[in-house]
């Protein structure tokens, strides 16, 4: 792991900075790069015009750890409206939440309820949940609420992390009961007895997930896969596997950041590949800006282009 995405990673859970940093003006302004505002209407708004462009989206309240049970059901009642938001204009969006957001950290059976009462709302709109994956302290809990509300409801996906040595076994766990799975790298500080240290070992893994995910085995079972990544090598890897196996390119998502390779974004679309953008919102976006900046700390020179327009 480089040192500038260890530093960034360690900053974003850093709290005395969490409580400055946001403060700074040119930090707002380049944050705006990767998310159109902090309100449901700019999110939704957002969806709009990425749908006339071809595109789906998945929206997301920015906001984690909370420890409040009266906190995590304000994030369950703003998220029941906004799935009734999404049902009325019929667009092509999903949501995403964290389980620590939805009150993992008061208890498991907080978080469960919280999620039984967005994933019955999720069916009643015509829509999808996904539950996003965090920290490794909160991995196994998050695959158990997963695999108890997958066996009641079927519009339910979860998140796994291609940085984790476990994450080939938790796939294969997976897999009969069918599941929608959202693979991504992973953005949180793991030490090395847990995570790949190296990028071309956390790249070679995404692969040979992303393979199990698009077999004949898989695909019979009616696996849905969406592949999260602004890597463009392993893009092209993963659709050319998919060609080569004769797998239609509508059959599997690539799932790309609001603000991130708009470009190629639009090129993938306009090729026929089903493209799926995160739009997140909401002011509690520090730890998540910081995690974005250490996927690829080139970003940092946004930051710096904005102190320089200050």
């Amino acid at each position: 792991m480089g040192a500038m995405r260890t530093l960034l990673l360690k900053g974003s859970q850093n709290q005395w900075l969490g409580t400055r940093v946001p403060k700074r003006k040119f930090v707002q302004r380049a944050v705006r790069r990767f998310m159109p505002g902090e309100t449901l209407d700019a999110a939704l708004a957002t969806a709009e015009q990425l749908r006339e462009l071809g595109m789906s989206t998945v929206v997301t309240l920015l906001g984690e750890a909370i420890t409040d049970r009266a906190e995590a059901e304000r994030m369950t009642t703003h998220y029941l409206d906004a799935y009734e938001r999404i049902r009325r204009p019929g667009l092509p969006t999903e949501i995403s939440v964290k389980p620590s957001q939805m009150g993992l950290d008061v208890g498991k059976d907080v978080c469960a309820a919280q999620l039984q009462a967005l994933a019955a709302r999720a069916d009643a709109s015509g829509s999808f949940l996904w539950i996003d994956m965090e920290a490794t302290p909160y991995v196994d809990a998050t695959l158990e609420l997963f695999r108890d509300l997958r066996s009641r409801q079927t519009n339910v996906g979860v998140c796994l992390q291609s940085y984790l040595y476990r994450t080939a076994e938790d796939l294969e766990q997976l897999l009969p009961l069918a599941p929608a799975i959202r693979l991504v790298k992973g953005a949180y500080s793991e030490p090395p007895n847990l995570a790949f240290p190296r990028k071309r070992d956390v790249d070679e893994n995404f692969m040979r997930l992303a393979k199990r995910m698009l077999s004949a085995e898989a695909r019979d079972l009616g696996v849905r896969a969406g592949f999260g990544t602004h890597d463009m090598q392993l893009i092209d890897r993963i659709r050319d596997f998919a060609e080569g196996a004769g797998i239609p390119k509508d059959a599997y998502e690539v799932q790309m950041l609001y603000g991130i390779r708009r470009n190629e974004q639009i090129r993938l679309t306009a090729e026929g590949q089903s493209v799926r953008v995160l739009v997140s919102y909401g002011s509690a976006w520090f730890p998540w800006y910081m995690r974005r900046l250490a996927e690829r700390p080139a970003n940092l020179w946004f930051v710096v282009r904005s102190m320089v327009s200050a």
